[in-house]
């Protein structure tokens, strides 16, 4: 099989995506950790689940970046996850640590890869990957908004009793607790939801989509979210490798659109071969280009608190 897909990090969240990658068939997968014999068994353990399912890609286990060599997207999940009462701030310090060390060791073996950045918090670490890789900044992006508004879209087919399949949500801005949804591009079939639910019902619903990684950080008590990260990160990676042209919600790196600049966010996105190929630009409210800019702040108070900038 000739595409090639990395994944940097074999605990829950990169072990997930690997396997949805693989079982999609339309590339080999390695699977690289730090930790002797994790990604090994893993990965030895998903090819057992490949006669079941059908998929003929092959999954490499190691902690060899060598093996990385030649990938055409590296997804990068490497790095401490949430633990109860942790915000994404807690974690930025250790992770830009790791991602200091994860992307020299990527881009010498891959140097034409494109990167999609899971780590939290995954708008700044993915703004650090782009300084420390001086790739072009479209071969950058990080998975934010494909997680973000599938939690929306669960969330409000389970109230409104639909499939999920026909919710369409909109969520721009940073992943985590100041994200900006916007209600009035979010339908049900072609049908707005401030159409079809009350404004309270609306700030409800928002609530618990925005709050939706803490909580599920509070009831696991000793881990965090990794089945919706991993296979909206295999999303992503399947995207850039059929060159599909899809259009996602993805943290990009912003020059002028949306009236912010030098700033990875969560925007409207066509992902294909060359990664983000275009940033689906549209008008904003008044409200929500306040959103958004609170939303902005948060990520640029972290590069600066980083001395990233």
């Amino acid at each position: 099989m000739s595409s090639k897909v990395s994944v940097i990090g074999a605990g829950n969240v990169g072990a997930t995506c690997a396997q949805r990658v693989a079982q999609g068939g339309y590339a080999d997968v390695v699977l690289l950790d730090i930790v002797n014999g994790m990604p090994q068994g893993k990965s030895v353990d998903m090819m057992h689940s490949h006669p079941v399912v059908g998929s003929i890609s092959n999954i490499t286990g190691t902690n060899n970046y060598e093996d990385t060599a030649g990938s055409d997207v590296v997804v990068i999940t490497s790095g401490s996850a949430r633990k109860p009462g942790m915000d994404r701030r807690d974690l930025a310090f250790t992770n830009a640590e790791v991602i200091k060390s994860v992307v020299p060791q990527v881009l010498e073996h891959s140097p034409d890869c494109v990167i999609i950045m899971v780590t939290n918090p995954l708008d700044t670490m993915a703004y650090l990957a782009l300084k420390l890789s001086n790739l072009p900044k479209n071969r950058v992006m990080g998975m934010s908004g494909v997680l973000d508004t599938a939690r929306f879209r669960a969330i409000i087919a389970a109230e409104l009793d639909v499939s999920v399949e026909d919710v369409s949500a909109c969520i721009l801005g940073a992943h985590g607790d100041t994200m900006a949804p916007i209600p009035r591009l979010t339908t049900v079939g072609c049908v707005p939801i401030t159409e079809l639910l009350s404004k309270e019902e609306i700030d409800r619903l928002v609530d618990r989509a925005v709050h939706s990684g803490a909580e599920i950080v509070s009831l696991l008590k000793n881990g965090s979210a990794f089945y919706a990260p991993g296979v909206s990160a295999a999303q992503m990676a399947e995207a850039v490798v059929l060159d599909s042209k899809r259009i996602l919600p993805v943290a990009a790196y912003l020059e002028g659109e949306f009236g912010l600049s030098g700033i990875y966010l969560g925007v409207p996105a066509k992902v294909g071969a060359r990664g983000v190929e275009q940033i689906l630009e549209f008008e904003l409210t008044a409200d929500e280009k306040v959103a958004l800019g609170k939303s902005a702040q948060t990520v640029r108070d972290l590069v600066t608190d980083l001395d990233l900038s």
